[in-house]
């Protein structure tokens, strides 16, 4: 799978990172509604890091995202607003 994180560039993933990057999707999603910051960037670095840990593509190979992540800085506060603005069906 193809991941993209905002200003910074796409990686390829495999299925075992991808199983585990959907767990921490799940406390994301729960810390976001709990409005729990610490655990919101504590959970949402493991997934940049994750992602990071994939193969890095090159600038010029573009390759559609099968997912797009908000940029590695990304506040609770803007993580909230992101998902108001454009929620998972």
């Amino acid at each position: 799978m193809i991941i993209r994180i905002l200003s910074e560039g796409q990686f390829e993933v495999d299925g075992e990172t991808l199983e585990r990057i959907n767990i921490l999707d799940e406390e994301l999603m729960q810390a976001i509604e709990e409005d729990d910051e610490a655990r919101f960037n504590q959970t949402f670095h493991e997934v940049v890091r994750l992602v990071r840990s994939g193969t890095e593509l090159e600038h010029h190979q573009l390759s559609e995202s099968d997912l797009i992540l908000p940029a590695s800085d990304t506040t609770l506060s803007e993580a909230k607003k992101l998902f108001s603005e454009h929620p998972l069906e």
